[in-house]
């Protein structure tokens, strides 16, 4: 309990400086996307939602990877009507079951002949454990995506110059690797306490920084480049399933005092699938629409490399 207050106080102070000191930039990019094709995960609420309708007032064509067919089909909708732009489509996506994830990128080949940008948005902090007994904060912030991205990378190739955008967190700072238990238990942390969730999460976004470390140096000689990212805190549903309590204060402290809008939390995701002359900075990690240095460890070549093979096996890649 005390390791929950102290984590609670520390967010508490980091959201008043920012609210005094920073200002939050926006992205200016004018870049069009007609005859483009973007996927964006969980593009039916929060940031994802933002993001997917300013990729569609661009022009895009736009897939809404979700996991809820009513939810999503709800999004197209709305997004269809907020931008004028009917090329917005739902495919379901469920990143807590390996065999969805397949299916969705089987579902996307066969039926689209593009794929321009990729950008993996979904996330949660939730407990339990996926269909193919992953952690699920493991399961549905990085390994889902980890296949994902591994099994469109073909198409998105042969579409090149294309971007794949992985959203992290600046939580990752507070994350750590233990292989141990990664292998073990195929989980980031053990534990199902409110406190044991926010170690998982941090550790998973922080998968999310290595992950792009190592995809950056695998596409090296493509026209293909990753970029990591934190959005800025929002308002969002990530934490819905953590205790009602502790959600309430983070709540009412974030929404309160810094970026409840959903459009200012997208704002780094525009510019690192948007951006012009960044093709030279793949791998690396973005906040408030800058390049920001991350932690030794997030880009450490053999800690990302390890992450990488355990995480093929994992996702049944090896």
């Amino acid at each position: 309990m005390f390791l929950l207050v102290f984590i609670v106080a520390l967010l508490i102070a980091y959201f008043i400086i920012h609210r005094i000191f920073v200002h939050r930039r926006t992205f200016n990019g004018t870049a069009k996307l007609y005859g483009k094709t973007v996927i964006v995960t969980g593009g039916n609420t929060g940031i994802g939602k933002a993001t997917a309708a300013a990729m569609a007032m661009r022009g895009a064509r736009v897939i809404l990877a979700c996991r809820s067919k009513p939810r999503g089909e709800d999004a197209v909708r709305d997004l269809i009507q907020e931008t004028g732009n009917k090329g917005i489509v739902f495919m379901q996506l469920d990143l807590a079951s390996l065999k969805s994830v397949r299916a969705f990128a089987e579902n996307f080949l066969k039926s689209e002949s593009r794929l321009d940008l990729l950008i993996n948005n979904a996330a949660l902090a939730s407990p339990g454990c996926t269909e193919d007994g992953l952690g699920m904060i493991l399961g549905v912030n990085h390994i889902g995506p980890f296949l994902l991205t591994d099994l469109l990378l073909d198409r998105l190739k042969e579409c090149a110059p294309s971007r794949v955008v992985n959203v992290a967190s600046s939580g990752h700072d507070l994350g750590t690797i233990d292989f141990d238990c990664l292998t073990a238990h195929k989980r980031l942390a053990l534990g199902s306490s409110d406190a044991d969730l926010f170690k998982a999460y941090t550790h998973s976004k922080l998968c999310n920084v290595l992950f792009t470390h190592e995809l950056a140096k695998r596409l090296k000689g493509t026209s293909v480049t990753c970029y990591s990212l934190h959005p800025g805190s929002v308002n969002s549903e990530l934490g819905r399933d953590i205790n009602e309590w502790f959600t309430r204060i983070l709540k009412a402290f974030v929404s309160k005092l810094w970026a409840t809008d959903t459009v200012s939390g997208a704002q780094t995701t525009l510019y690192c699938a948007l951006q012009e002359d960044i093709e030279h900075l793949s791998g690396r990690y973005f906040s408030d629409c800058q390049l920001v240095q991350v932690k030794p460890e997030a880009r450490d070549d053999g800690i990302s490399k390890k992450l990488w093979e355990i995480s093929e096996k994992l996702s049944g890649m090896a």
